[in-house]
């Protein structure tokens, strides 16, 4: 608890040694001037500004509960950060402050859905109709309360009841973007609310690249509806590549600056492209049990017609008469094939004719023949 007010998130070293001994070593070691984990005393200053009874007492004054590895409601998931690093970030979170009742077993069957803050009417509807259908499926839904996509998830997921996790990059007493302070107390009402920093720390870029991590590690997949080149969704997605979770990209316009990451990501990396929550599905459920439904393909009058009568109506003219010599010619068919498919077609309500001359029917006389 005091390390999580003085040391910026996601540093690999720090967490490390947390793990081989415990926070309490740690600090003690870092108040000694412990070089090798605080080489230019940094860490060591801020510790002594802070007052761990303090931040206790903040943090229970916000109505968070602080969770440490080992913890009953720790997410396990979060182990895989042990042995990742990225952009001299990583490590296991040294703990989590929390808003609302964090599930682990939730967790198991969840998607981070994340994208662009400046998103099109595109990307909103996607990330709002699809985290709807993902939780009334049982599929939790993990974000970070941004503007845009991220918002626009977590209201999807809560419309229909379901169970959605935000990740902030500051201490929980504050809500951050403050636009989205009433959907933040929404998530903590019905879901969870986490962040690695204590009360009263701040928004920076460093602790937003920490956080994303998180994101990442707590869902069993990822998936990024709208980003842009440098967007900090793709950020997200790599760590979840590197954790070896699967990742999934909504494709968008070509002409949209918005898809321009995920686009670049299915060429580049390797993440699959998702066009309907089905397929989202798929990522994070059983083998076989969560396949998606094959798409529903409209039927052509011309669906179940043999090869022969298929060739033959393919080689007839949209409009206009056609002779049976004529149909010879283009089809290569005998006399008594060509006839044969004639009759099919014919039962089919797809051609008339009499003779020698026939015609590609019109809709209203197919639906009368039908």
């Amino acid at each position: 608890m005091h390390l999580s007010a003085a040391l910026e998130p996601g540093d690999p070293a720090l967490a490390h040694a947390v793990e081989a001994v415990s926070a309490r070593e740690v600090v003690a070691a870092v108040l000694d001037g412990y070089p090798r984990l605080d080489p230019d005393g940094r860490l060591r200053r801020r510790l002594l500004e802070v007052d761990p009874e303090v931040v206790r007492r903040d943090g229970h004054r916000n109505g968070l509960t602080f969770l440490v590895p080992g913890d009953e409601c720790w997410p396990t998931s979060l182990t895989r950060l042990h042995d990742v690093v990225r952009d001299r970030r990583g490590g296991t979170p040294i703990g989590l402050w929390a808003r609302g009742e964090l599930d682990p077993a939730a967790l198991r069957r969840s998607v981070a859905v994340v994208g662009s803050r400046a998103a099109t009417a595109y990307g909103t509807t996607v990330a709002t109709d699809w985290c709807a259908q993902l939780a009334e499926r049982g599929v939790t839904v993990v974000s970070g309360a941004a503007y845009g996509v991220d918002a626009a998830a977590h209201r999807g997921c809560l419309a229909t009841g379901g169970y959605t996790v935000a990740v902030l990059a500051c201490g929980l007493d504050q809500a951050y973007p403050r636009g989205n302070a009433a959907l933040i107390d929404r998530i903590g009402q019905s879901g969870a609310v986490l962040s690695e920093v204590a009360v009263g720390t701040t928004v920076n870029r460093g602790r937003f690249l920490a956080r994303n991590r998180v994101i990442a590690a707590l869902a069993a997949a990822t998936v990024v509806v709208e980003a842009g080149a440098r967007s900090g969704a793709l950020s997200t997605a790599r760590w979840a590549l590197d954790l070896l979770r699967p990742v999934g990209m909504v494709p968008g316009p070509v002409t949209s600056a918005s898809s321009l990451g995920p686009h670049q990501m299915i060429r580049e990396q390797s993440t699959v492209l998702v066009s309907r929550p089905d397929e989202v599905v798929e990522l994070v459920g059983e083998l076989g049990a969560d396949a998606p439904l094959p798409l529903a393909v409209p039927a052509r009058p011309t669906d179940g017609l043999g090869s022969e009568a298929a060739s033959v109506h393919e080689a007839m003219p949209a409009r206009g008469p056609v002779t049976v010599a004529q149909l010879l010619a283009a089809t290569g068919l005998q006399v008594p094939v060509v006839v044969r498919a004639l009759g099919e077609l014919a039962a089919a309500g797809l051609v008339d004719g009499d003779g020698d001359t026939w015609r590609r029917s019109r809709p209203a006389a197919r639906r009368t023949h039908a």
